[in-house]
């Protein structure tokens, strides 16, 4: 069999086709939620971690790993939980859940550095919104400067970023 010019060119314009319709998807699920700190691969929230599990353990420094099983889709990403009750209270009430700024880096966008993703395992409470890090230098300015100020510079950033 003869490969024409004119094959490869159907071929080509199909192939474009299946591109631009892709990236069309993309863009319109981006429109259509705020942004959520996920991995480059894939669109699973904060590295995986359950986010419920931090509310119930404020004062243990470790991360709960979510499981697959347990997943509920907000605001265009999967988040994980460890535990099927986890996940029933987050689809109850993603708001009270979710970390700040859908788990970027509290820090990056206090020194208006934009969204860095975070993967869940560096985090703290402050007043009672839970902010996650990109790296402990992070969290441990926020601990020995004025969080609450490093925080509105944060909340400014964020509500410019997100629209």
């Amino acid at each position: 069999m003869t490969i024409t010019r004119n094959d490869l060119f159907t071929r080509q314009r199909g192939f474009m086709a299946i591109i631009f319709l892709g990236l069309l998807m993309c863009v319109s699920a981006y429109v259509t939620a705020e942004p959520v700190s996920t991995g480059y691969w894939g669109a699973t929230a904060i590295g995986g971690t359950d986010t419920v599990a931090y509310h119930s353990q404020r004062q243990v420094k470790g991360a709960v790993a979510g499981d697959k099983r347990f997943s509920v889709t907000w605001q265009g990403a999967r988040w994980l939980f460890a535990s099927q009750a986890s996940a029933e209270k987050f689809a109850a009430a993603p708001e009270r859940y979710r970390p700040e700024y859908n788990g970027f880096c509290s820090n990056a966008l206090s020194m208006d550095e934009g969204l860095i993703a975070t993967d869940g395992r560096v985090w703290e409470f402050f007043g009672d919104k839970l902010h996650l890090f990109y790296a402990e230098r992070g969290r441990k300015r926020w601990l020995d400067g004025p969080w609450p100020m490093y925080q509105q510079q944060a909340d400014s950033a964020w509500a410019l970023l997100r629209k």
